[in-house]
Order: C-alpha cells, then sequence, then structure tokens
C-alpha cells in the first residue's frame, strides 16, 4: 500500500484518489513577500495566514464558501475571494496550498505555470516553528484541546508561547499567535505524515486510534509513523498510558526521555478519580509521589486525560507540578468542542469538532452528563467517504449513545465518491431504527431535529466538515 497521497478501496482494489502532496523540497522563501492561500478558510490555513498577517505580510486567499475563520481575516485586512480562479492570484511572491486541494485546481495550476514559489501548509507551519522550542501534538483524537490546554498553561505560567491550533482557543478568541517565550506549539497533523517534517523538540501523543487508514493502508503502518514522529523529537515524548494504541507505539520507541500519562497504575502522571457528572469535571493527578486536585471548567472523563497530558508536558518542560496543574486548569475549552450556542423553547443547542467513532463516543458521554434529566439529540454529518465505509459499524454503535440521532450526507472534502457508500451505511446498521433518522437533504434537517425536541433537550451538531452552518437554522427551526 503506497504511504502517501490518499486512497480508497474498491473490489478490494486500493485506488489513489489525487490530492496535492506535501513537497518539502521546495525552499522556503527568505522573505515570503505577499502571500496568496488557496484554502485559507480551513483551520489550519487560517491561523498561518493569521501569523502571517502579524508579521506584516500582505495576506490575499480564497476558499469554496464564507466561514467564521475568513470573516476574521478579513477583519485583519486580508482580501479573501470566494471560489477558486486563476484571476485570484494577484501577483503573490508565495502560494499556500493544503492537501484539501484537488491538482487541477487553477490557482494552484497557474502559480506553478508562473514559477512562484507553492508551498504546503505544513512546509510553511514547519518554517515558521522552526523559530522556537517545537512543542508538537499530535493524534487521532484530542489534540486541538490538547494543545490548548498547553498553550493556556504556558501563558498562565508567564512562557508567552507562540502557536497554532487546530481551533479558536476561547480564552484568547484565536487559532494562532505569536509570543515573546521561546516555546513554539503546534497541533500536528498525522493525515498525510506531515508531522515527520518539523523539528521537533516534545513530541505529545494523546492517542494512536486507527484513522486515515486511507492513507496508510493498515494499522501497522499508521503506529509506526506515529513511533518516528516521536523518536524523532530531541529532548521528550509524553504519551498517553491508556490508549491501546499509544501503547502499542511506546513499544517500537528507542527516545531516551518518555513520560506517560493515564489512568494506568504505571502511568508517570497517573489520573485517579475522576468525575464527569456534571458539566466541569474534577480528578487527581499523581506524579513523583505528589498529588494535586484539578477541576477543570469543561465536561468529559477524556478531558481530565488531556489535562493529565498537558500537565505532563509542562512538567517535563521544567515547571513545578503543581503550578502546571494549577495553570492547566485555568483553559477554557476551544470552539467547536461542545460548544454552546444558543436556547429556544427551553432547548439547547451545541456543536461539537468529533468526527472519529472514539471521539464521537468521548463527546456524547460529556454531553450525556451535562444534559441531566433531558434527552440528547444528535445531528451527525459524516466526514469522507473513506471514513463512512471504514467505520460504518462503530458509527452506528456510538450514536446509539443519543436518545435520537439524525444522520445527514457525507461531507466529500477532498474525495471523490465511492459507490455505494452514502450516510446510508451508518443507520442500517443503528439498533434502535425509531430513534436513527437518515435526512440526507440538509435542507429538512433543521426542521427535522427540531421536530424531536421538547424543552430540557440538547441538539448537538456533529462533524468536522461545514455541519456547524447549520447551527443557526436550527435555532430558527426551534422558533417555529
Amino acid at each position: 500500500m503506497p504511504q502517501s497521497g490518499c486512497a480508497t478501496c474498491c473490489m478490494g482494489q486500493w485506488i489513489l484518489v489525487a490530492m496535492i502532496k506535501p513537497d518539502y523540497s521546495q525552499e522556503v522563501p527568505s522573505d515570503l513577500g505577499k502571500v496568496h492561500f488557496v484554502g485559507i478558510g480551513g483551520s489550519g490555513m487560517s491561523g498561518i495566514a493569521r501569523l502571517l498577517i502579524g508579521m506584516g505580510h500582505t495576506v490575499t486567499g480564497s476558499d469554496v464558501r464564507e466561514s467564521a475563520n475568513i470573516a476574521a481575516l478579513r477583519e485583519l485586512g486580508a482580501k479573501i475571494t470566494i471560489g477558486h480562479d486563476a484571476k485570484n492570484l494577484e501577483n503573490p511572491d508565495t502560494v499556500v496550498v493544503t492537501s484539501a486541494l484537488w491538482p487541477t485546481n487553477p490557482e494552484y495550476l497557474l502559480a506553478q505555470e508562473l514559477g512562484i514559489p507553492v508551498l504546503h501548509r505544513s512546509a510553511l507551519l514547519a518554517h515558521l516553528a522552526s523559530k522556537g522550542s517545537l512543542i508538537a501534538v499530535a493524534g487521532a483524537h484530542g489534540k486541538t484541546t490538547s494543545t490548548g490546554m498547553v498553550v493556556t498553561g504556558l501563558n498562565r505560567l508567564g512562557a508567552d508561547p507562540s502557536f497554532v491550533n487546530g481551533g479558536v482557543i476561547q480564552e484568547y478568541g484565536s487559532s494562532a499567535g505569536f509570543g515573546s517565550g521561546e516555546h513554539f506549539v503546534i497541533e500536528a497533523d498525522e493525515s498525510d505524515s506531515s508531522f515527520l517534517h518539523y523539528d521537533t523538540d516534545v513530541a505529545v501523543i494523546t492517542n494512536v486510534d486507527p484513522d486515515h487508514l486511507d492513507h496508510y493502508g493498515s494499522l501497522e503502518a499508521f503506529q509506526a509513523e506515529f513511533a518516528k514522529f516521536a523518536d524523532l523529537a530531541s529532548k521528550l515524548v509524553v504519551i498517553s498510558s491508556d490508549d491501546a494504541g499509544a501503547v502499542a507505539v511506546r513499544k517500537l520507541l528507542k527516545h531516551s526521555r518518555i513520560l506517560s500519562f493515564g489512568e494506568a497504575e504505571d502511568a508517570d502522571f497517573r489520573v485517579s478519580g475522576i468525575d464527569a457528572s456534571g458539566p466541569e469535571v474534577s480528578f487527581e493527578l499523581n506524579h513523583g509521589g505528589k498529588q494535586v486536585s484539578m477541576r477543570l471548567r469543561i465536561p468529559g472523563h477524556h478531558n481530565a486525560l488531556n489535562a493529565a497530558g498537558a500537565v505532563a508536558t509542562l512538567t517535563g518542560l521544567g515547571f513545578d507540578f503543581a503550578e502546571a496543574a494549577t495553570a492547566v486548569a485555568h483553559f477554557g475549552g476551544t470552539v467547536r468542542r461542545f460548544e454552546l450556542h444558543g436556547e429556544r423553547r427551553g432547548v439547547k443547542v451545541y456543536d461539537d469538532f468529533a468526527h472519529h467513532p472514539t471521539e464521537v463516543a468521548a463527546a456524547l458521554k460529556a454531553a450525556r452528563a451535562v444534559v441531566g434529566e433531558g434527552r440528547l439529540i444528535t445531528v451527525f454529518q459524516p466526514h469522507l467517504f473513506s471514513r463512512t465505509r471504514l467505520f460504518s459499524k462503530e458509527f452506528a454503535e456510538v450514536l446509539m449513545l443519543s436518545d435520537e440521532a439524525v444522520v445527514t450526507e457525507i461531507y466529500a472534502a477532498r474525495e471523490d465518491p465511492e459507490p455505494g457508500v452514502t450516510a446510508e451505511l451508518i443507520t442500517s446498521k443503528c439498533e434502535r431504527k425509531k430513534n436513527t433518522h437518515l435526512v440526507p437533504n440538509w435542507d429538512d434537517v433543521p426542521a427535522a431535529a427540531a421536530a424531536l425536541a421538547q424543552p430540557g433537550d440538547f441538539i448537538i451538531t456533529m462533524g468536522c466538515g461545514d455541519i456547524n452552518r447549520m447551527v443557526p437554522d436550527l435555532l430558527n427551526a426551534l422558533e417555529r
């Protein structure tokens, strides 16, 4: 199985799907000049664009639709066009692209034709991050929250880090920023192996749950890449003691300094006594014979583990254990992670980025603790045809943690449709048919979800596509 590009499986044969691959042989210009981002609205791309604006660069860009990220960049002075067209290139000095684009993108093709330096997002991020001591947070899920926790902790400890996260950190209202301190914290993308190309000092691994197998081809290859990422870290590896995939990766490591975190008896930073029964989670954290009590401002058993990893990272950097725990506890969440958007006729509407079965399960368990006596109605948008095909059974199982599940059609992102792969692949496997509702048409979903809701219920939109754009329509539907 090839280890580059994206692939789908049809009739037992793996077929590569075209996408723009990172090219790390492209030299980063000493002066980036005017920079044009193709696909600027994505979380990673918009964060880097924000950094460049802060550095004084003129930034332009394009994307397929409006978004909050684009609106925020426009407020900072970026000129952004909706729709991809060669005319969008207005004599830039550098062009930045992402793997979510097709190689036939007209802006990408024109930049190549004109000989303009074209940098993959990860290559530019690696260049920017090389200016500090790099903390790279990776994992199939949990890395956005964990990155936010490390950033918050460093700030509270007076370290003032630079950072690029995959989501907006609530406390700072931004997914990226330049600080005056030595540390640079990033959410490292494992989906295309780009996390191997950072000059990493501290590698943090939240988990190694199977994902992106369309790229890696096998679980073994996925785990081997994480091991390579960790061993490349020059100073420290911080890794989960609980996740089966992370445990398998640790056995592959040759690194001389490893700190583990989790509920396992042998964890270097051991979590115990987790109380995730309400809107906040509390627990005990033990390290080196010392114990601290922690209470987070966010819910969920999984967030206790994320916090333990962040504290382990800060302690490993030399900060006092108890002070690190206090600093991390100030973390107030990230946008699109169980984010409350409003309430209508007694029904609260949340949004969450979860898009892998393990993430969905964690998010719904956390939501259940907050719902109390109310019912939980999940509006789920599957992401990618390949992920839907590979995990349809698992999605069906975890969606049953909801009282009602509304499933709409797949967000394709970078993939072409696969024959026979639709959202029905999930709903057909759901155990409680009467509580499972397949609503393929986007415009029909708000009314369908609102019709199910009663005062005291919670509706949560879920997925990493564009399902969050439906929230205003859901709120409006609840008023009718």
